[in-house]
């Protein structure tokens, strides 16, 4: 099915299973943001980084739906939203998006559930509006500038390199789908289909080549005040309830960053999962689940 915008959902009947949720558009007119909005009760809002979308998030929305509003944007550009190619794929215009988003849907209370991207993207939505956020649950993320890169994401930022790489030869989402899972064996062809899908062409990949452009290495890049802002505001969070999951052996968010929240985040639960990776909740959803209702229970949430 293609879209105006570029938003294309092909081969869905692939991993359809494995997503059985009702899609929803939110108008950023000329574009369409897509996102779930499934279950009642107190918000866990869950944003995902580069190069994933909602279906990353699937079985935590499937555990926790019938007693939670699971609310799942996919960023323009990912997922199922709408792929402009003429866009400010910017942090501050993905921050922007989902503020008007959670402004639309009248959001409070809400558990941030941060990865990747998703982390800078919402504790810049919690530093603007901290009155909306209860609780934290972050995975393998970041908020703050560190300058700690690895080469196979740093090549991709070189001009026509990159485009060569994520665009052309989709190295990226493939790459992530290779070196950012530990257990392997958990990745069936359906699930590979399901990450791929959104991802399929040359057009499609323009927001995977973008955010790796607005990592924030260096002062011309336009996230890099936005970050140092977002960074100067994160103590006000360090009395809420905060969880912690951390792939402990990501070849990108290492150790160097679960230290840098633990000095943020002093009074934070922090669990860390030996043999899993980046994509910690493809690798560990089955530990991971327990360790969440556990910190929903004990936050008086049921």
């Amino acid at each position: 099915m293609s879209y105006a915008g570029c938003r294309v959902v092909n081969n869905f009947n692939s991993f359809k299973d494995l997503y059985p949720f009702t899609s929803l558009y939110f108008d950023l007119s000329p574009y369409k943001l897509h996102y779930l909005d499934e279950g009642e009760g107190e918000v866990l809002l869950f944003l995902h980084g580069n190069p994933t979308w909602s279906f990353y998030y699937r079985s935590l929305i499937q555990n926790f739906q019938g007693r939670y509003r699971c609310v799942v944007p996919d960023h323009i550009g990912c997922g199922f939203s709408d792929k402009p190619q003429d866009y400010n794929y910017t942090l501050t215009t993905h921050i922007d998006n989902l503020e008007k988003l959670v402004d639309f849907l009248g959001l409070k209370n809400i558990t941030l559930v941060l990865h990747d991207w998703g982390g800078a993207i919402g504790m810049g939505l919690a530093v603007r509006k901290p009155e909306l956020i209860k609780r934290l649950v972050l995975f393998n993320t970041a908020a703050f500038l560190l300058r700690d890169i690895p080469l196979r994401i740093g090549l991709c930022r070189m001009p026509l390199l990159g485009t060569i790489l994520i665009r052309y030869l989709n190295l990226f989402v493939r790459g992530v789908l290779r070196f950012g899972l530990k257990r392997q064996n958990r990745l069936t062809q359906n699930i590979v289909a399901g990450y791929l899908a959104p991802y399929d062409t040359f057009e499609n990949r323009i927001a995977n080549l973008k955010f790796v452009q607005d990592i924030p290495m260096e002062q011309t890049v336009p996230s890099y005040s936005v970050i140092q802002y977002i960074e100067r505001n994160l103590k006000q969070f360090d009395g809420y309830p905060i969880l912690i999951i951390w792939g402990s052996e990501d070849f990108c968010f290492n150790d160097k960053f679960l230290n840098k929240w633990r000095e943020i985040f002093p009074r934070a639960e922090v669990h860390e999962v030996c043999n899993a990776g980046h994509l910690i909740v493809e690798d560990a959803s089955d530990e991971i689940i327990p360790w969440i209702e556990e910190f929903l229970r004990k936050s008086n949430i049921f």
